[in-house]
């Protein structure tokens, strides 16, 4: 006697690894696999027959059912991380599919959710994260990981600090770190960015004036220095600085008093200067571009960032980081980038760094519909990018092994045309193509 389908098919769930129970339009559990009472800690006896949401009290159940949406608009739900306690009253992270069910006549009689016990991954992710995330700054490089251990220390210090590192590699990350970690975290960071303000202007605005300093000046007003009283004055791009503002930078450093424009009076400071650059300022020094006194007296800890092309196994560490970030700004729920996708990141020199990946994640957001980031959701130029790079390699590829049959046949072309299957004019056009000479 054969099994009945029913039974066929109740066999097929029970040997699955992942929880499976259906209900009814009442949202009432028609049927709950083994998997399914492992994870939440019931049995089927006890499940069948109640409303799901005594069973899975979810933090979606109250507001947002997953269930309910599938049922209501006939759309499945793929790959939700939610939480559920069991029957113990511990919470656990579970990963949902949802479909309808449906009768021969294609009513909607309810609906099936599988689920995934995640809390392994969830816990491994936690591990991962705490090793590889600083005061906001995400990375596993070497060079960044002996930073984040120097950091703490650099911050204490109440010393001067230079951060170097190309444009968009995080220096201001790095500057927010050292004043959080530092004793000076209860007042106030003030950033300028020296390359943003015109020379005219940038002495007023660090130093601030007194009413009457100029036509304009009806009252005082205060600089950036006074605002960072008691803080951290963080210069972004210090080397923009002109020769005479630096004098007076450096004269306030020394003495920790400034004379605002206009005043006559010093006035007495208690700030910490954390200087940024994207420029190498040992060679500003040697070019008579920055003075050397002011160098040696910011250059008491110096902090080099290295560029992403430099660090690319943050690159699928960053992706994340941004998909996360963007899914809460967006109120979407991108769960990740395709293996395509981050191939040609992977393989992109990325010359704007850190900035430049979280433009594209936020592009890509923006044109993203699924589940997953795929590689139509890049920007145009990486596509292209990724183009010119797989045409470069196939023409490399080609000269290695025209090179190859070459020494093979002691650099003789017309053998090497015949072992090649093609004409001795074409060996001659690749050969001045790929640049290929017969060694002297």
């Amino acid at each position: 006697m054969q099994p009945d389908k029913n039974d066929i098919l109740n066999i097929i769930l029970n040997s699955i690894i992942d929880g499976v129970f259906t209900v009814d339009t009442e949202f009432h559990i028609t049927s709950i696999n083994r998997a399914a009472e492992k994870i939440i800690g019931i049995s089927k006896n006890d499940a069948i027959g109640r409303h799901c949401h005594e069973i899975f009290q979810s933090n979606i159940c109250d507001y947002s059912c997953a269930l309910k949406e599938t049922i209501t608009t006939g759309k499945p739900l793929i790959n939700k991380t939610i939480y559920i306690i069991k029957k113990t009253g511990e919470k656990i992270p579970i990963s949902i599919n949802t479909a309808v069910l449906k009768d021969k006549n294609g009513t909607i009689i309810g609906g099936v959710e599988t689920f995934r016990d995640i809390s392994e991954i969830t816990s491994l992710r936690k591990t991962l994260k705490s090793g590889f995330t600083f005061e906001d700054i995400v990375s596993k490089n070497r060079h960044m990981q002996e930073l984040f251990k120097i950091l703490p220390d650099i911050a204490e210090s109440d010393s001067s600090v230079i951060i170097e590192g190309a444009s968009g590699t995080g220096k201001e990350l790095i500057a927010h770190a050292i004043h959080n970690l530092s004793k000076r975290n209860g007042k106030r960071l003030i950033p300028v960015n020296c390359a943003a303000i015109p020379d005219n202007l940038i002495e007023s605005e660090l130093f601030g004036y007194k009413a009457g300093a100029f036509t304009d000046a009806k009252k005082d007003k205060p600089g950036k220095i006074a605002l960072a009283e008691g803080g951290t004055l963080f210069l972004d791009e210090i080397g923009e600085l002109s020769i005479n503002v630096q004098a007076k930078l450096l004269r306030f450093i020394q003495d920790k008093t400034y004379e605002p424009l206009g005043g006559i009076k010093p006035v007495l400071a208690d700030v910490r200067i954390v200087a940024a650059t994207n420029r190498n300022l040992e060679d500003e020094v040697k070019s008579k571009k920055f003075r050397q006194d002011l160098y040696y007296r910011l250059n008491v800890m110096k902090i080099r960032i290295p560029p992403l092309s430099e660090r690319k196994e943050d690159i699928p560490l960053l992706i994340k980081h941004f998909i996360g970030m963007y899914n809460i700004i967006k109120s979407k729920n991108i769960t990740g980038m395709s293996d395509d996708g981050i191939n040609i990141l992977m393989n992109h020199d990325f010359p704007g760094n850190i900035r430049e990946l979280e433009n594209i994640i936020e592009h890509s957001f923006i044109l993203c519909k699924e589940h997953y980031i795929q590689k139509h959701h890049l920007p145009n130029y990486l596509t292209k990018e990724s183009i010119n790079n797989v045409q470069a390699s196939l023409k490399d590829m080609e000269a290695q092994y025209i090179k190859k049959i070459l020494k093979i046949h002691n650099w003789n072309r017309k053998e090497t045309a015949l072992a090649l299957d093609i004409d001795k004019s074409t060996l001659w056009r690749k050969m001045k193509l790929y640049n290929i000479e017969e060694p002297q």
